[in-house]
């Protein structure tokens, strides 16, 4: 693996690879992968036994990207997306995983907005 000069970066990498070795998705309870750059935020519902992404969302979809508000406030939207998604699809349980991100402000945020559609965790 490259080295990667910023310090943060490479601290939520160094993270990322510590909880990745736990934290699996298979069929039946996919993994919820979150990614968050300084605009936008996408999540994922992958698959890590076949390697697939079941379902995804972010804050660039059309009806997401039309809403006005804070992007915290688009973050719950996403989540409410994705739990939407997810139940048509029949699922209900998810493993989450925060990608190396402090689980506050819009991680926190689409967590929230994906349990408030029952999705659980």
């Amino acid at each position: 693996m490259k080295k990667i000069k910023n310090k943060k970066v490479a601290s939520r990498f160094k993270i990322k690879r510590r909880v990745r070795k736990t934290v699996i998705g298979t069929s039946e309870l996919p993994r919820l992968s979150v990614f968050r750059s300084n605009a936008n935020i996408y999540v994922q519902l992958v698959d890590d036994s076949k390697g697939h992404t079941l379902l995804a969302a972010s804050s660039l979809d059309k009806d997401i990207a039309a809403m006005k508000g804070t992007k915290t406030e688009v973050a719950k939207a996403v989540g409410k997306a994705i739990a939407e998604k997810a139940k048509e699809q029949g699922l209900e349980k998810v493993v989450f995983d925060r990608n190396g991100f402090r689980y506050h402000g819009r991680i926190k945020s689409l967590a929230d907005g994906a349990r408030e559609q029952g999705l659980k965790f």
